[in-house]
């Protein structure tokens, strides 16, 4: 884009009124960009090479006020979280099944292919990761991504 960045273009549709969602679509796999893209108002990170599936999942999320980033960033991200961040002690009282499901979330998995993998609805998903996120007091699926790599439940 001549004049302008897409981390530019971010930070000015994201201001233009609290309804505009926009999802950064890019080939640059840096942290700096990144994180500056999800400072700019960034309601999603994705690669280019994430694909159709992934995209849709994040205009449903953004749609939902919540935010997507692609699995390949988000574990890179996590993994760098967890080694920066100690530890909270991990107490909180989830389910096994709410375990199964936040770990899905901590490796970047969508809702359908969580509920594939452990053979229930994605609304049965959506279910779970409410409770998740109420039990853990986060707002959203990097909330409950950030527990997981924080407190080692990633096994």
């Amino acid at each position: 884009m001549p004049g302008i960045d897409g981390l530019e273009l971010t930070r000015r549709l994201a201001g233009i009124a609290s309804g505009t969602r926009v999802i950064v679509v890019t080939t640059f796999d840096l942290d700096e960009y990144v994180a500056t893209a999800l400072d700019n108002g960034a309601y999603g990170f994705l690669l280019k090479r994430s694909g159709p599936t992934l995209l849709i999942e994040a205009v449903r999320a953004a749609m939902a006020g919540d935010m997507l980033i692609s699995p390949q960033v988000t574990v890179r991200l996590l993994r760098q979280l967890a080694v920066l961040r100690r530890a909270p002690d991990g107490t909180v009282a989830l389910t096994g099944r709410e375990r199964d499901v936040a770990r899905a979330v901590g490796y970047g998995h969508t809702n359908a292919e969580i509920a594939a993998q452990l053979t229930i609805s994605p609304g049965t998903v959506k279910t779970h990761i409410a409770n998740i996120q109420a039990k853990l007091g986060v707002r959203n699926r990097v909330g409950i991504a950030a527990w997981v790599w924080s407190t080692g439940n990633v096994a």
